[in-house]
């Protein structure tokens, strides 16, 4: 009797065992997808800033080809880029912190922007300059893109982050090291609806 009990014993063992791997196979290539579409989510958030962060050249000469500007907003616009095309973050480390810095300077890089386009409403004549209400038409169309894919990229993280934080994947996510990704957040002031004006 006692060896039947220590063959039970051995039995429930091993079928905790399987149950255990099985589980944890199904959660790892699971999570291993929506790490992935994580990633490529991110690529396309890139993208649609690196476009923003494409046409801010064009612009900047073209407002400067109208031969009136305020040089220091000029200047802000070209440094808010420099800065925020010098953060690249690893797809496969995508935490709260790190998005939290790439928003920060690419916010940065919309203040300075969105300055920069007030100062020419000031002057007519530099909306009249060729090129430009292309280049804002182009502009406003890449913020446009730049909000669905960061919509788009917290949609997949709270899926990805939601699948970490539940049985069975929780067990598989700590062993194999999926950790939580951060999400993009409300840019400060956006409570606070804009003025406009015709």
């Amino acid at each position: 009797s006692k060896t039947k009990k220590q063959m039970k014993n051995l039995i429930r063992l091993f079928a905790v065992v399987v149950i255990a791997s099985f589980f944890s196979s199904c959660s790892y290539n699971s999570l291993v997808e929506k790490r992935e579409a994580v990633s490529g989510q991110w690529a396309n958030v890139e993208t649609a800033y690196q476009r923003r962060s494409d046409l801010i050249p064009n612009l900047v000469e073209t407002v400067k080809a109208g031969g009136k500007y305020e040089s220091e907003t000029l200047e802000k616009v070209v440094q808010a880029r420099a800065s925020a095309t010098s953060i690249k973050l690893d797809p496969s480390n995508l935490s709260e912190e790190d998005v939290a810095k790439y928003q920060a300077a690419q916010s940065q890089l919309s203040g300075s922007l969105s300055r920069l386009l007030a100062t020419v409403e000031a002057y007519p004549e530099l909306q009249a300059v060729k090129g430009y209400s292309e280049l804002r038409v182009e502009l406003a169309s890449t913020e446009d893109k730049i909000a669905f894919e960061r919509k788009k990229f917290n949609d997949i993280v709270q899926d990805y982050n939601a699948n970490t934080a539940t049985f069975p994947a929780v067990i598989t996510a700590k062993i194999f090291g999926f950790t939580p990704k951060g999400y993009f957040k409300a840019d400060g002031g956006t409570e606070n609806a804009p003025k406009v004006k015709f």
